[in-house]
Formats: C-alpha cells, sequence, structure tokens
C-alpha cells in the first residue's frame, strides 16, 4: 500500500471512523453547504468592485462594496505617509523581506543574518521612515498608520522583547536575591496586567507625570509598552527552554574549562533557543494581532484606519467589507510569521536535525 493510500484510509478513519466522528463530519459538511454558497454571493458574485460611493455600489450590487477597500486601499497600508515618500516604506519593507529569507534559508552564517535581522533592520528601517538624514524628508510619527504601523510596532517589539527577554530568564534563575526578585518582580507584573492598561497608562497618564514641557512621542510610548509587556512572556518561554537542557551539557563543558558566562551563552543558550522557537513564534503571532489594540489610544493602525473610513459620508455602512479586510489582512500577515516559523523549527529546531 502506498504512502498515500495509507493517508487516505487514516483520514477516513478519523473522520468516519465512529458513529460520533460521523455525526460530527456530517454536520460540518451540512453546515459549510449551507454558509458557503451564500458567502461566495456576497464576497465575490455579487460583488461591486468598482464605485464612486456607497449608494453607487447599492444600486450597482447586493455583494460586498470592495470598491470601498479599493478607494482607501492606500491609506489602510501607508496611513498619512506622504505619497512621494512611500517608497521609503517599500525599500524598509524589502529589506525586512531580505534579510528574514537570509535568517531562513542561508545555508552559512545565520546567526549573522539573524543578528543583523534584529539590529540592522530596525536601525535602518528606523532611519528610512523618520528622515532628517542622507537628505530623506522627515516624516512625523503622527502621519505613520495603516498595516505599515502594525509591522514596525511587532518588528521593533519583538526585536526589543528577545534580547531582553533572555537577560529576564536568566535574571529569573540567577543566584543572587537582588536580580532573581526584580526579574520575577518585571515579569510578574507585566504578565499580570491587562495589555490594554499599560497601553492607556503609557499613553495617557504617563504625561501626567512629566515635567512640564517634556513630552515623549505616543508611538514611543507605545513601542516602550509592547516591548516591555512581550519581554514578559519571552522571559518565561525562554526560562522554559532553559530548564530544558540537560545539565549533562553544562557540566561537560566545564569539563572542558569553560567558565561559567562562556556556558551559558554559548552552551546552554542555543540549546534552549532552538527549544523556544514554537513559543516564540506564538509570542509573535499574538503580538502582531495584539497591536490592533493601538487605535484605542489614538495611533491609526490598520483597524484604526478602517474605523475613521467608515466614518467618511460617501461610504457609511459598510463596517462588514472594512473588517474582513482588516480580518484577511491579519489572517495572511498571522500565516506569514507562522509559516516563517515552521521553516526556522525546521532548520533549527529541536528533533530536526540529524
Amino acid at each position: 500500500m502506498t504512502m498515500g493510500a495509507i493517508a487516505r484510509n487514516r483520514t477516513v478513519r478519523a473522520l468516519f471512523g465512529t458513529k460520533l466522528n460521523a455525526a460530527i463530519t456530517l454536520l460540518m459538511l451540512g453546515g459549510f453547504a449551507l454558509a458557503l454558497p451564500p458567502l461566495y454571493g456576497w464576497m465575490l458574485g455579487d460583488a461591486v468592485w468598482d464605485a464612486p460611493n456607497r449608494t453607487a455600489c447599492a444600486a450597482a450590487g447586493s455583494g460586498a462594496c470592495w470598491a470601498f477597500i479599493r478607494a482607501r486601499l492606500a491609506l489602510f497600508f501607508y496611513g498619512l505617509y506622504p505619497a512621494p515618500e512611500r517608497w521609503r516604506v517599500d525599500l524598509g519593507l524589502l529589506l525586512l523581506v531580505a534579510i528574514g529569507a537570509g535568517a531562513l534559508f542561508a545555508r552559512r552564517g545565520r546567526g549573522w543574518w539573524l543578528l543583523a535581522l534584529l539590529t540592522v533592520v530596525p536601525g535602518g528601517c528606523g532611519m528610512l521612515l523618520v528622515g532628517g538624514v542622507f537628505g530623506l524628508v522627515p516624516v512625523a510619527t503622527p502621519q505613520w498608520g495603516g498595516l505599515m504601523l502594525n509591522v514596525v510596532i511587532s518588528f521593533t517589539a519583538l526585536a526589543g522583547a528577545i534580547p531582553l527577554g533572555i537577560a529576564l530568564a536568566f535574571g529569573r534563575r540567577s543566584r543572587y536575591p537582588v536580580i532573581r526578585m526584580f526579574s520575577v518582580a518585571m515579569i510578574e507584573f507585566w504578565r499580570g496586567v491587562p495589555l490594554l492598561t499599560v497601553l492607556f497608562m503609557g499613553l495617557i497618564l504617563l504625561p501626567l507625570f512629566l515635567p512640564s514641557g517634556v513630552t515623549v512621542d505616543n508611538l514611543v510610548r507605545a513601542l516602550v509598552v509592547m516591548t516591555l509587556f512581550t519581554a514578559a512572556y519571552m522571559a518565561e518561554t525562554i526560562r522554559g527552554g532553559l530548564q530544558g537542557v540537560p545539565q549533562g551539557q553544562a557540566e561537560a563543558a566545564a569539563a572542558l574549562g569553560m567558565g561559567h558566562g562562556q556556558i551559558q551563552l554559548l552552551v546552554v543558550l542555543p540549546q534552549a533557543l532552538r527549544m523556544s522557537i514554537p513559543g516564540i513564534v506564538n509570542i509573535a503571532v499574538d503580538l502582531f494581532k495584539d497591536t490592533s489594540l493601538v487605535s484605542i489610544v489614538g495611533l491609526f493602525d490598520l483597524m484604526g484606519v478602517v474605523n475613521q473610513s467608515m466614518k467618511d459620508p460617501a461610504w457609511l455602512g459598510l463596517a462588514a467589507e472594512g473588517y474582513t479586510f482588516a480580518a484577511i489582512v491579519f489572517f495572511f500577515a498571522c500565516l506569514v510569521i507562522s509559516l516563517g516559523g515552521s521553516l526556522l523549527e525546521r532548520r533549527f529546531g529541536v528533533g530536526m536535525r540529524r
């Protein structure tokens, strides 16, 4: 029997192997049969792709008014970033994709690619987006928005959370009580407070405690809050990886004459990070979705721009189209992160190396 036939038999047994499984499968198929035709008709069959406003959409068809999305597409991706300067956003994304691909696919020097991903990309993209250097026109952060802002916040927070999480994970295992207690306090505070609460504290309450005349950019405050919040979860994920490294690894390294710092950084940490890859990828996915919360505190990410666009008198009443578009974008962005994580796990993960 071929492998394909074996897989098909296993699938059939999983779906219809028992009466309960068969009943659940038939119910699911019936639900799909009822839901998919009208969903297809609304999304594609009767959809309107070209119209100047909501009224024209309603007159042209009974399906989704995707003309609204077409009319606001640039705003959804770039926010208010000046149109002549949007090439800088595209170049920054290209830099992220190129170095990210190098970290995933390079046969040699993967560690250097990963280091560049966490250092060169944030620095280079920051200079491109902010401007003011190399003849680039400065662009204020209030003009940043749309999906671009989600990517900037999530990537910057993740790049900062990984080293900070590593430090907190080691600190929680430290033999020094002061360091251990500080690390525990940091982790438990940020894990125990809702993200929305600390966003409000960072963006609204913090200015009340600053000296007169001292201000901090809203985006910077959001980045700090998201980084610290993510670092707490990252620390626990990495600590789990550290605990999973056999004690014999450290003992063998000590027998070779390596010092405590060398053992932790060169022997224990790399193995712990390999074990932590699935958890780190899960945190990255959650972080990207959580960036939509910044729209509540005045930063116009993709969800914020969608909400504002639906208030346009020419496009009133198109919440379904706006939220469906946002959901699709978030789904595919998270899918890309998950696929990248799966590839990273196959390259580096425990049980994947021979």
